[in-house]
């Protein structure tokens, strides 16, 4: 429970120092996660998710979240990690990274 609080704080400390950029279009970002969730986890009780960074290069997003779900069965949560790839409003790739590994995500090198 104690790693829970830990991240439902972070969510909040991150979401207030975001700048006004990296919030764009809230709500369609905000939807395909949303969706994204619903979709990998359709017999969970309750969930929520926290953005842990988003990169933005032309019309193509990467998100880093990770996802906290309260599965009917179970009493503790499940917590996952993804990274998202958002291209032109449309969730195109999902990847499941371990939670405690760091996610490299760097724009692609032209050769």
């Amino acid at each position: 429970m104690r790693s829970l609080a830990r991240l439902v704080l972070l969510a909040a400390l991150t979401l207030t120092t975001l700048p006004a950029s990296a919030m764009t279009d809230p709500g369609d970002v905000g939807s395909l996660i949303e969706n994204f969730v619903t979709r990998q986890f359709p017999d969970a009780a309750s969930h929520f998710w926290i953005v842990n960074e988003t990169q933005r290069d032309g019309d193509e997003i990467i998100v880093d979240m990770n996802t906290i779900v309260m599965e009917r069965r179970k009493a503790s949560p499940t917590e996952s990690r993804f990274l998202l790839l958002i291209v032109e409003g449309q969730l195109k790739g999902i990847q499941n990274i371990p939670l405690d590994t760091a996610a490299e995500c760097q724009k692609e090198q032209e050769v």
